[in-house]
């Protein structure tokens, strides 16, 4: 049953990607298969699986509470987003991309259940290459090719650090399973737990891989919802969480944790914060929000960082459909060109709910899991606490610029909305809404003692700050969205131009040095030389020994002095004698074949016409002496 999270979305996705069909049709098959999913995952919790690759490696399965919370989430996204990508997106390719989302679903279950390093590498990957496949699902178009595959080299880089981990704890334990990597103490302990950190920053969009997220955005919106919420980038944030107990050993893993994630927090919010393009906001809003989950694991609270993991999945997810509808009335993602209160009401009510919940406004469920991380990392120390806060208000910015500007204001058009669209809009608002019950003692206790998180208590000084620097942002937000801007440059503060200029340019110009070498000086020097040799060997090969030299053949045929002079040329006239002799005997041996099966054949059918006599005693005699031989075969012959 647990192995079935995995393998069935996959299956599902491979099928409708066959079979394809209207956009009527693969929203049903795709919403299908995600509920069918989400009901496996509601139903196998608690459940183990193990598959005996070899005796050195087991491939494991488990689902715990926490684990299972997230694999719920994981469908529970996928099912809105699947309606809204088939009635947005295009029609080409449309089965495809239908098909790899279920497929990219199933990579990320196989990570929220893998019970061993070796499982959770699998998983990791197929998450990675989808990812990739999606990104690029416009490969026809300029943008999205390059921009996939900057994103699938630079998470890749990072992916070496779970690499590290595997063998840093089967080096050392003998086994990949997490219980082993529980035992580890010293240098490979230190080496498992930096490599999963770099592994997890890594698809978290973190410092200072997180330029692969901008790059990202040139796939399809419903792609980003995905990848934003609940698959790709949450992957990070829940592993560093799932093995928490594991890993917080490691002398300076929280502090490193903690270190990334408050830097990226921050700096992922000023990024936002300048954006005019929708999805670059958002994109840049997910790395500071996974930046604030990872820094909570770092201080000890992992569960409150999987609660908040949850909260973020549906807010985010319903802003990136927002920004779809918004893309296609307005023809652009460009913030400064939408205000699309007016042609847009029910989306610009059911924006407003995810925007307010995402800026972390009571009595939303964003502001809930928003002050239970400030908490935490109040724990770990006071400036800690205080850069939380200061994220948090760069949050409440960036989402009310992204409201006000997208949704705001403006001039009236002819926009119609689209069932699915706003199908999708609505269940995740309302997802968004439904999770503020969170704030009920009544509610949130019981939940997290059912996923096994821990609560931490905070000072009344710290929530009065908080809910400031969110009034702050929130008016912040109001001011940049109305203010004349232009385009941010450099890109993410410079850390695109970085990778440019500091590894891909001179990594391209070390290429076309060593081409150039070789072509003047290894080719010129090596190669040449050796061409000509065999060049000359050719020809003599040729001319002497084959005697093939210009009418060599045919003088061989002809008995000619000169066809003899090689190897070949005396074959080809031994041949052409051989031929000659046996032209008579070949074709009597012929003409006997047929001549002699027709004769053969007319004496056999003249010798059974005897036998049909039309008398029943001869054909009982025929019968018994068959049938003696048949038991004299059985008795003597065996």
């Amino acid at each position: 049953m647990i192995w079935a999270l995995a393998y069935f979305p996959v299956l599902a996705g491979l099928a409708i990607w066959a079979i394809g069909g209207s956009r009527a049709t693969l929203g049903a098959m795709g919403a299908v298969a995600a509920a069918a999913t989400l009901a496996l995952a509601l139903v196998a919790g608690g459940g183990t699986g193990r598959f005996v690759w070899s005796e050195l490696i087991v491939l494991q399965a488990a689902l715990p509470p926490l684990a299972q919370s997230v694999a719920i989430l994981v469908p529970a996204i996928l099912l809105p987003i699947t309606l809204f990508a088939t009635s947005q997106e295009d029609t080409r390719g449309l089965p495809r991309l239908v098909g790899l989302m279920l497929v990219f679903t199933g990579g990320m279950e196989l990570v929220v259940i893998a019970g061993d390093l070796v499982t959770l590498l699998i998983g990791w990957e197929i998450v990675g290459a989808c990812s990739w496949a999606l990104i690029g699902h416009k490969w026809r178009e300029q943008a999205p090719g390059p921009s996939a595959n900057f994103a699938f080299v630079l998470t890749r880089a990072g992916d070496l650090g779970l690499f590290l981990a595997v063998m840093a704890t089967m080096g050392a334990t003998g086994s990949a399973s997490y219980a082993a990597l529980g035992t580890l103490d010293g240098v490979p302990l230190a080496l498992a737990a930096f490599g999963l950190l770099v592994a997890a920053v890594s698809k978290a969009g973190q410092v200072p891989f997180a330029p692969w997220l901008f790059r990202a955005m040139d796939g399809p919106t419903s792609v980003s919802a995905l990848l934003h919420s609940a698959t790709m980038v949450a992957a990070g944030a829940y592993i560093l969480a799932r093995l928490h107990p594991q890993l917080s050993a490691a002398p300076g893993f929280g502090a490193a944790a903690i270190a990334v994630g408050l830097g990226t927090a921050v700096l992922g919010g000023i990024v936002a914060l300048r954006q005019t393009h929708a999805k670059k906001l958002l994109a840049g809003s997910t790395s500071a929000q996974m930046g604030l989950m990872i820094a909570t694991v770092g201080a000890g609270y992992p569960g409150v960082a999987v609660l908040h993991l949850i909260v973020h999945a549906a807010t985010k997810a319903a802003l990136f459909c927002a920004a779809g509808v918004a893309h296609r009335v307005s023809g652009s993602f460009d913030l400064r060109r939408m205000g699309l209160a007016a042609s847009l009401p029910a989306a610009t009510v059911l924006t407003a709910i995810a925007a307010l919940s995402l800026a972390a406004v009571p009595p939303l469920s964003g502001g809930w899991s928003k002050e239970e991380m400030v908490k935490a990392l109040e724990h770990a120390g006071p400036l800690l606490g205080a850069l939380t806060i200061v994220s948090g208000g760069l949050s409440a910015a960036y989402a009310t610029r992204f409201a006000v500007a997208a949704f705001g204001p403006g001039e009236t058009r002819d926009a119609r909305t689209r069932p699915g669209e706003m199908a999708a809009l609505a269940l995740l608002s309302g997802g968004a809404l439904a999770l503020s019950a969170l704030w009920l003692p009544a509610v949130n206790e019981p939940v997290a003692a059912w996923i096994g998180a821990e609560l931490p208590s905070g000072s009344r000084i710290g929530l009065i700050a908080s809910l400031v620097a969110v009034a702050f942002g929130v008016l912040a937000g109001v001011h940049a969205a109305r203010a004349d801007s232009t385009d941010p440059t450099p890109e993410w503060l410079g850390l695109s131009a970085l990778y440019e200029y500091a590894v891909i340019r001179p990594f391209h110009a070390l290429s076309q040095t060593a081409a150039d070498f070789d072509d003047t000086t290894i080719d010129q020097s090596v190669i040449r030389p050796f061409q000509a040799l065999s060049q000359t060997a050719a020809d003599f090969d040729d001319a002497t020994i084959d005697g093939l030299a210009p009418g060599a053949a045919t003088g061989a045929m002809t008995g000619s002095a000169r066809a003899a002079r090689g190897a070949i040329g005396i074959a080809v006239q031994g041949s052409a004698a051989l031929a000659a002799l046996g032209a008579g005997l070949g074709e009597r041996l012929s003409d006997l074949i047929p001549d002699g099966t027709g004769r053969v054949t007319g004496m056999a059918g003249a010798d059974l016409r005897r036998l049909q006599t039309g008398l029943a005693h001869h054909y009982y005699t025929i019968l018994m002496v068959g049938f003696a031989l048949a038991v004299g075969l059985l008795i003597f012959g065996g």
